[in-house]
C-alpha cells in the first residue's frame, strides 16, 4: 500500500466529512485540498465521486422516511405532490444549464483559483445578507411554492 496515497485519501475523506453537512461547498473544498495535496487527475476525480456518493447516500438514508412518504403520497397527497413538483422545478434548470455548459464549467471553474474566488465572493455575500434585516418567507419545505423552488 502506498502510504502517501492513503494519507491523501484520509485527508480528503475528512474534508468531505467536515464540509458536506455545512453550508459550504464540499466539492470546492475537495478541489482545493486535492490541488494542495497534488492529488489531481482521473483517479482523483473517481475518488471524489465515490466519497461524495457516500455523503449523498447518507442524506438519502437520513431522509428515507420523508422520501417514502412522498413516494407513497404522489397519487393522493397534495403536500407530497407539491414537494415532488418543487424537486422537478429546482432540478430542470440546473440540468439544462449543466448539459449546455458542462464542459465549459469543468474546463474553467473546477480549479483552485476560481473556487477560492467563489468562496471569497460567497463569503462576502453571506456577511452582507446576515447584516441586513430579512424575514424568512418560507419556514418549512412544505410551504414552498414552485417560485421558491425555482
Amino acid at each position: 500500500m502506498d502510504l502517501a496515497l492513503f494519507l491523501k485519501a484520509v485527508v480528503l475523506g475528512v474534508v468531505e466529512g467536515l464540509t458536506e453537512f455545512l453550508p459550504v461547498s464540499s466539492t470546492g473544498h475537495l478541489i482545493i485540498a486535492g490541488q494542495l495535496l497534488g492529488y489531481t487527475g482521473e483517479k482523483a476525480k473517481v475518488f471524489e465521486m465515490v466519497i461524495q456518493s457516500g455523503a449523498m447516500l447518507a442524506v438519502v438514508y437520513e431522509y428515507r422516511a420523508r422520501f417514502a412518504r412522498v413516494i407513497m403520497g404522489l397519487l393522493d397527497d397534495p403536500v407530497a405532490q407539491r414537494f415532488a413538483m418543487n424537486l422537478v422545478v429546482a432540478f430542470v434548470p440546473a440540468a439544462v444549464l449543466g448539459l449546455a455548459f458542462g464542459s465549459v464549467i469543468k474546463r474553467h471553474l473546477f480549479h483552485a483559483i476560481p473556487v477560492a474566488a467563489a468562496f471569497i465572493v460567497g463569503g462576502i455575500i453571506i456577511l452582507w445578507v446576515e447584516r441586513t434585516s430579512r424575514r424568512a418567507t418560507v419556514e418549512d419545505v412544505d410551504q414552498m411554492t414552485w417560485k421558491d423552488a425555482l
